[in-house]
């Protein structure tokens, strides 16, 4: 059987208020919101689904509502919520995207296992790496 055409556009993620979520990675990026949701009928205010897409329409990230939600502990620790993944978004002065991404709303995690890279939280506690490109 022939292998057939598969593309990875981006990742979904999880978030107790994926509106407030999506809002702060379009600043963050630049990208707009394409498509929001909720919340749906019977469901609390925070639920909801939200899709931000790049400017050239290459990748999106979408985010949707968890109800059980529980932030991921970094560095992972034994019987904790551990991080799944986590984005890795390249800049050309790392000094200037880290005070861009704390202005957007992000917060510097206590453990910087590199010095060329930091790891910054977004407000539902992800884990996300600057890097110079």
């Amino acid at each position: 059987m022939a292998r057939p055409r598969l593309q990875i556009t981006g990742p979904v993620i999880d978030a107790p208020d994926p509106i407030a979520l999506a809002r702060f990675y379009a600043r963050l990026l630049g990208w707009p919101i394409v498509a929001e949701e909720g919340p749906r009928p019977g469901f609390p205010p925070q639920d909801g689904w939200a899709k931000i897409r790049s400017p050239e329409g290459n990748m999106k990230i979408e985010f949707q509502w968890e109800e059980h939600y529980v932030a991921p502990t970094w560095p992972g620790a034994a019987g904790h919520q551990t991080m799944m993944l986590h984005l890795d978004i390249e800049v050309d002065d790392l000094d200037a995207g880290v005070e861009w991404a704390l202005a957007a709303g992000a917060t510097p995690a206590a453990h910087q296992p590199q010095e060329d890279v930091r790891v910054l939280l977004d407000p539902a506690g992800h884990p996300f790496c600057l890097f110079r490109g």
